[in-house]
């Protein structure tokens, strides 16, 4: 197939999906709320009933958010054989157990049955590409689209090809997701655990140490996340947070003032040597971020955030407790 015949990302009408569980399920309630059409594929003899029981919970929370035009829940079709549901495809996410025994054969499976170049797209979230493509007969076209759960709510989406894919997949498959509305992140290269899982599997192995440690409990972990660093990390991450802990002097000023501090027993994780090479590329790339914007614009903007989120949160706090008087009623 020739470029120009291949399906644009933004005008893909039907996506398949190959697995029906908790991440499949939700990637099926996505697409199905963003107006496509949908075609399950799962072995399990139940399948079909437990799919449209995850999309029927999950619809609630599509429809707050606000549905796309021609969005409906009708739109799902579950196929009886794995070659049915991806003959039609525009594209196929895969979300299958996290064995890698079942993600060769499977992906090798749907190469064969899916036509020619359609991406086919894998959920994994600790596998490569390179390790999953071995089987297929057209490895070029597979790339890893790792999702975060629930993926109807939660809108990343990290891919990355394998030593096999080829530059095209990758790159159709970023502009797809971001027309399905996801905020993606394109890796230049496999990375074990990609990007996010990365940065929330260090704070959990710390919060273990510090249990097992008795230094903290359960209770006291969880809050110092949600009522601390957690409530800006929903809108500037880690890097945005210490480039303000620097004040007028940013990244730089905070990196040269608080550096040291990194040989710190804070965490058990141990902390690379800031060399002036990476102070000045966390600069650099900070800077990048920023994009101009001013220190009391970005002060600004991170207190309107955490004044909306913190209402955000109240408020549901409140229609829970409603909902528990009432049923105590």
């Amino acid at each position: 197939m020739t470029e120009n015949a291949r399906t644009a990302p933004g005008a893909v009408r039907t996506v398949a999906c190959v697995g029906a569980g908790v991440i499949g399920g939700g990637w099926v309630a996505h697409f199905l709320g963003r107006g496509y059409r949908v075609v399950a594929w799962d072995p399990a003899p139940d399948a079909g009933s437990r799919l449209r029981g995850l999309v029927a919970s999950a619809w609630p929370a599509l429809e707050s958010l606000g549905l796309a035009e021609g969005a409906s829940t009708a739109n799902l079709r579950v196929a009886d054989t794995l070659a049915d549901a991806v003959s039609e495809a525009d594209f196929v996410q895969e979300s299958a157990p996290e064995r890698l025994d079942l993600k060769i054969g499977l992906l090798a499976e749907i190469d064969a049955a899916t036509p020619e170049g359609v991406v086919i797209a894998s959920s994994t979230s600790g596998y490569s590409m390179s390790e999953m493509q071995v089987g297929a007969r057209t490895p070029g076209r597979l790339v890893v689209g790792h999702p975060f759960n629930p993926p109807y709510l939660v809108p990343l989406v990290e891919v990355v090809g394998g030593a096999r894919s080829e530059r095209w997949a990758v790159d159709w498959a970023s502009d797809f997701y971001r027309a399905a509305g996801k905020s993606v992140i394109t890796m230049e290269q496999e990375l074990p655990g990609f990007i996010g899982n990365r940065i929330q599997e260090a704070a959990w192995r710390e919060a273990l140490h510090m249990v097992a440690e008795e230094e903290a409990t359960v209770e006291q972990i969880d809050l110092a996340m949600t009522s601390g660093p957690g409530l800006r990390w929903a809108f500037f991450g880690p890097c945005l947070t210490f480039h303000l802990a620097g004040g007028e002097g940013g990244m730089a000023h905070m990196l040269d003032h608080f550096g040291p501090s990194l040989k710190s027993p804070w965490t058990r994780l141990e902390a690379p040597e800031l060399t002036a090479e990476l102070r000045d590329r966390m600069v650099a790339g900070t800077d990048e971020v920023v994009a101009g914007r001013s220190t009391a614009e970005l002060i600004a903007q991170r207190d309107r955030r955490l004044i909306a989120v913190a209402r955000a949160l109240e408020e549901v706090e409140r229609e829970e407790a409603a909902e528990r008087a009432g049923g105590q009623a």
